[in-house]
């Protein structure tokens, strides 16, 4: 009965308050139950003090109930202070539990700290202290916290949660843990429905056989797929992949990238760079558009090949790369340009497919199809051969007037450390040759035929010439040749498309190709939620190191001390 009659006059006292006070904006926060009534006016002045008996305390504000052991309510200020077992309820989805609470009614903040644990909708956020906007439904907090579901475990040490999106925004060494893979990133927004991550700073997720780095992109974590729109990279299957936008799907075991793209062959120290590319890791194999060019080191030197589409197949040490339409390569001293290439890397053969031309040096040769091939174990060019109609034409560089020539059905050539040094031409040969003398004075022209010739070179040029098997011909002094005689039939001089540097392998509409802009590298890349929101996201993400102030003025914010808390204990059993 002395309780009861306490707390009616408590109620008519703070009611009389109430009625002298201007009417406010702000709905009161209510007693619901009030428990045990004192008041200590020498700590906590103007406050009512409410402690627990049978049943905890228990306020009511705005939708929301609060149950607590003990209630510093501060009724004039519309404000609480909640001490021991603290439950704030709203509505069926959101319950935060705490050791205390500071909770301001006008302006619907609370801040809560000791062991905090918020929950909603099948998530759980646990912190030391954290800050909750009743107004705008937002959780906020800045010394490390723990976000749960059912499918991953995020940890930051500053982090925002919004009930309505159902959205965390983590900042600061944020870590997302899941059993198929490892997230870490300096900023994340995360949808705890879609489990969509949203990385804003430099990111790396690392799963089996794949590891991304990327600093603005998307990953759903359900999947684990997603795309990075800046600089990004995926290390995935012995190939490294860089891109301005990079797709990445782990179930379909593909990769895909747009704009600036190297992929690197970690095995075989190739790369290959692109405006477009796919990977295919079931595969093992890359396809490649859009200014294609792939880049090997052979012998100290390195191989440009070009083609409208390139395709590289095949497991390590048994690379098949294909160039198709309008194929080119180049390397120092030697180039070359077909409608396609084949390199087979298990037999070392590259094949020119389809009028294919190379230069070594001055010396161009043609023929209806070319290989190249490499000794296995040296990856050394080892020899060359021109099948049907092989051609080789050189513009006499003393005299600079006319051509020598040679041709035959099939062409033969040999290679010494990556220098072409002999060649032999077989079947129905021909040649044409100017001939000096010490001073370099022409001597005459020679022009032969025969069954085979052999050729040995120096330093890309003709050295000497041996006629093999019934030659027939003579040197004509340059007035007695006309100039309708100083060219084999067949001949074609195609000096204007040769291949002079690794720019050259490219032709016009490459070197004109407009790439498309990648969205979202400065701006919002956020599509769980409407553009215009995202845009409000970001401006609140960008100002997430500010939070607003929960607590009351200092003047009306008294020192903690371990000692109230047992003197509110203390008082409220003795009533």
């Amino acid at each position: 009965m002395h309780k009861l009659i306490l707390l009616l006059i408590s109620l008519f006292i703070f009611g009389i308050g109430q009625a002298q006070q201007p009417a406010s904006d702000s709905k009161q926060i209510n007693i619901v139950y009030g428990g045990t009534f004192t008041k200590n006016e020498d700590v906590y002045p103007g406050a009512a003090i409410f402690s627990k008996d049978e049943q905890q305390v228990q306020f009511e504000h705005e939708g929301a109930d609060l149950w607590c052991d003990v209630a510093i309510y501060y009724r004039k200020e519309n404000r609480l202070k909640a001490v021991g077992n603290i439950r704030l309820q709203q509505g069926d989805s959101v319950q935060l539990t705490s050791g205390r609470i500071d909770y301001n009614g006008n302006t619907n903040l609370a801040k809560a700290w000791e062991n905090v644990i918020l929950q909603h909708t099948g998530m759980t956020l646990t912190t030391d202290t954290l800050r909750f906007d009743r107004e705008n439904q937002e959780a906020f907090y800045q010394d490390y916290g723990t976000v749960v579901d059912s499918s991953n475990t995020l940890t930051s040490k500053i982090g925002r949660y919004f009930t309505q999106l159902k959205k965390s925004q983590f900042l600061d060494s944020v870590k997302l843990n899941n059993p198929q893979f490892q997230l870490v990133s300096k900023q994340l927004d995360y949808y705890t429905e879609s489990k969509n991550a949203y990385l804003y700073g430099p990111s790396t997720i690392t799963g089996e056989g794949y590891k991304i780095y990327v600093e603005r992109g998307f990953y759903d974590t359900n999947v684990e797929s997603g795309y990075g729109i800046k600089n990004t990279r995926i290390d995935y299957n012995n190939r490294i992949i860089y891109g301005d936008s990079v797709f990445f799907d782990k179930k379909t075991e593909f990769a895909s990238a747009t704009n600036n793209i190297i992929i690197k062959d970690t095995i075989n120290n190739g790369l290959i760079r692109a405006h477009y590319a796919e990977v295919f890791k079931a595969k093992d194999s890359v396809f490649a558009t859009k200014r294609a060019v792939s880049i090997n080191l052979v012998e100290q030197d390195s191989l440009y090949m070009h083609g409208d589409t390139l395709m590289l197949t095949g497991k390590p040490e048994e690379r098949v790369l294909r160039a198709f339409r309008n194929a080119k390569f180049y390397k120092t001293d030697l180039s070359g340009k077909c409608d396609s290439i084949h390199f087979d890397q298990k037999t070392g053969v590259t094949q020119l497919i389809k009028r294919p031309i190379i230069w070594n040096g001055e010396n161009q040769m043609t023929g209806d199809s070319i290989h190249l091939l490499s000794n296995l174990e040296t990856e050394k060019l080892d020899s060359l051969k021109v099948i049907n109609n092989a051609f080789i034409i050189a513009l006499d560089t003393i005299g600079k007037v006319g051509y020598n020539q040679a041709k035959g059905k099939d062409l033969f050539g040999l290679f010494e450390d990556n220098e072409l040094r002999t060649i032999d031409l077989v079947k129905n040969t021909e040649v044409i040759y100017y001939m000096y003398n010490d001073k370099q004075e022409l001597i005459g022209i020679d022009k032969t035929i025969c069954s085979a010739i052999r050729m040995t070179m120096a330093e890309n040029e003709i050295e000497d010439i041996t006629f093999i098997t019934d030659p027939d011909g003579d040197i004509f002094p340059e007035k007695d040749l006309p100039d309708n005689s100083r060219k084999l039939n067949g001949f074609i001089w195609r000096g204007d498309e040769r291949i002079l540097s690794k720019e050259d392998i490219f032709d016009e509409d490459d070197n004109n190709i407009i790439l498309p802009i990648i969205q979202g590298v400065n701006n919002p890349i956020d599509t769980d939620i409407e553009a215009s929101e995202a845009i409000e996201e970001e401006r609140k993400r960008d100002s997430i190191n500010t939070p607003r102030s929960l607590a009351p003025p200092p003047s009306q914010t008294p020192k903690r001390k371990p000692k109230q808390l047992q003197s509110i204990k203390k008082d409220a059993s003795a009533n």
